[in-house]
């Protein structure tokens, strides 16, 4: 095939939904067509392409080695079609106004995080937007886009509040650290050893998840609690307490030796971020642009 045309994109979508469906028969509710046409579509595509995609029969339906490399191309291409759309959609629209995002601290080094490049694509439009941006705890967060100051946030939220929409968006990585001059610093133990030494040493605990970051430490209370990631980080450089911190944030500190993790293997964390707006209420525009944006670039994450 040396040019694609509208028919080939047609088919393709033919061929994906009978792949989805898993044969003739099954995809012809899907495609509100008859099993001849069907096939007679098929028999396109195939001639189009020159190759083989599936065998049918009293067997059943089966791909050919050809045709899972066509479908796997077909499902980038298609992909990658939809995405063609939905950006020249929104770039027919000028949004203006004020966009009020919030997003909890210490998330900037990140590289899961899909907010840099879905700023980057939701302002390379040309918009005549002004961006806000607050930075709080999760409680605040949700307070402010309950009550209609902010727009939408993105962060960590534990316990989901009445008259919110949560949609998980991605998820950081947790690790147990220590400062250099706590007496841990350098130890390369797992398991029971480390706990018993861990329960005998002061714990900073993130007020947000207090609990859940002391049941994973098997230890009943803590000796200083946090609301933000960077309070966190000064306590644990400090060398007077372990706490849990995002690996990504640190980092920067393991680099240059102030800071260890320890029990890699056993003592670590996955914490789900999710961007949270109002239910029920009818998104504005500029919003709705926003996070048609932010789901595109998640995809493409997801995607690699």
């Amino acid at each position: 095939m040396n040019q694609l045309h509208d028919v080939d994109l047609k088919l393709l979508r033919v061929f994906a939904a009978i792949v989805k469906c898993g044969g003739f028969s099954a995809a012809q509710a899907a495609l509100n067509v008859g099993q001849s046409t069907i096939s007679e579509q098929m028999s396109q595509l195939e001639t189009r392409l020159g190759v083989k995609l599936c065998q049918r029969g009293r067997s059943g339906f089966r791909l050919t080695e050809q045709g899972v490399a066509v479908y796997e191309s077909a499902q980038r291409l298609l992909a990658a079609v939809d995405n063609f759309c939905l950006d020249t959609d929104v770039l027919k629209q000028h949004i203006t106004g004020q966009l009020n995002l919030g997003i909890i601290d210490s998330t900037i080094t990140d590289p899961d995080s899909p907010l840099p490049k879905t700023t980057q694509r939701f302002v390379s439009r040309g918009h005549d937007v002004h961006l806000n941006v607050y930075v709080g705890t999760p409680a605040e967060l949700e307070e402010r886009v309950l009550d209609g100051r902010l727009h939408l946030a993105i962060g960590h939220f534990p316990s989901h509040v009445p008259g919110l929409e949560y949609l998980a968006l991605y998820q950081e990585a947790l690790g147990f650290f220590c400062g250099r001059r706590h007496p841990l610093f350098g130890c390369k133990a797992e398991g029971k050893e480390l706990l018993e030494e861990i329960s005998e040493s002061r714990i900073v605990a993130r007020g947000f998840m207090q609990q859940y970051d002391l049941e994973n430490l098997g230890v009943s209370k803590a000796a200083a609690t946090v609301d933000n990631i960077e309070a966190l980080a000064i306590l644990i450089i400090s060398g007077a307490y372990l706490g849990f911190l995002p690996v990504h944030f640190a980092a920067q500190w393991v680099k240059t030796g102030d800071m260890q993790q320890l029990a890699p293997l056993s003592l670590h964390l996955m914490s789900p971020f999710d961007v949270i707006t109002r239910r029920g209420i009818a998104p504005p525009p500029i919003l709705r642009v926003f996070l048609e944006d932010l789901a595109a670039t998640a995809r493409n994450e997801a995607h690699g």
